[in-house]
């Protein structure tokens, strides 16, 4: 039994401002997103495993009419997650795609920073360089586009960037919902602002969980703890600055960035989101 919905699906990547993109289109009327916006069900066994009536369930509060989404950054998380392709071809054979990307060597710090802030990576980025592949794997973007431009041709796939919607977030917007099949207008809502942005993370606790994400314990630390305490604690699990990414380490992964990027330059030829995510292109 194929699940309700969805109609689009932007599939990633991985800290390159998705979840702005998702708030945005879910702000307007007649466009619909999941809550939560990543549900992860194609890619990830466990959630795949709960079957297409909880899939469906989540599109349940869109209203007659609405163009139906989701944005699950795990759907271009090669090789970790190998069945995603398939299983979503096989369900919604006709979904609209978006893809997002961004400059692939600013990318890397930001997902670092998120890893760091969620306790995955301890290590300095010179380090996890070597140690974690998916820093540099998800920012292959012609290699984790692939599968989708075999299962489901270019054109059913709309190519965006970080930096398009940055430099001019409205027509993007415009852009991105004529091709989810919106026919109506759409309004840019600049006071949402950014979402998840890395530089305001946290580093996660033990029991994280448990002792921050619990309301019980929330209103326990504002009774007892003054919040100046509470102000330093939060302050020092902070990531401060930005990490760069060694010099001696950048040539070669331009090098490789650059010829990924042919490949979906192949795929995607002129387009201008090519240009504004890869500046140290020639």
């Amino acid at each position: 039994m194929r699940p309700v919905g969805p109609d689009y699906i932007i599939i990633g990547a991985m800290k390159c401002g998705t979840t702005t993109l998702a708030a945005q289109l879910g702000a307007q009327d007649g466009i619909f997103m999941t809550d939560p916006k990543e549900p992860y069900f194609f890619s990830d066994d466990a959630v795949y495993a709960k079957g297409f009536d909880w899939y469906g369930g989540l599109f349940a509060g869109a209203a007659p009419g609405d163009i139906k989404g989701e944005a699950s950054t795990h759907y271009t998380k090669r090789p970790e997650l190998p069945e995603t392709v398939t299983r979503l071809k096989a369900a919604l054979p006709e979904v609209k795609l978006v893809y997002m990307i961004r400059d692939p060597m600013a990318r890397i710090v930001s997902h670092y920073i998120h890893e760091w802030s969620q306790g995955v990576l301890s290590v300095p980025l010179a380090e996890a360089l070597e140690s974690h592949g998916p820093l540099v794997d998800y920012g292959r973007y012609g290699w984790q586009a692939a599968p989708f431009v075999e299962a489901y041709g270019a054109e059913a796939i709309l190519l965006t960037s970080l930096e398009r919607m940055t430099a001019d977030p409205q027509g993007e917007l415009a852009r991105v919902a004529a091709h989810i099949g919106f026919a109506g207008e759409v309004a840019w809502m600049a006071d949402q602002g950014a979402e998840n942005v890395s530089a305001k993370r946290s580093r996660k606790l033990p029991m994280h969980g448990l002792l921050v994400d619990n309301p019980v314990a929330t209103a326990l630390r504002r009774a007892l703890v003054p919040k100046r305490v509470r102000t330093w604690v939060r302050e020092a699990r902070q990531y401060k600055g930005r990490p760069e990414i060694p010099a001696d380490r950048v040539p070669a992964l331009q090098a490789r960035f650059l010829e990924d990027r042919e490949r979906l330059a192949s795929v995607f030829p002129g387009d201008p989101s090519l240009d504004l995510a890869y500046p140290f292109a020639p």
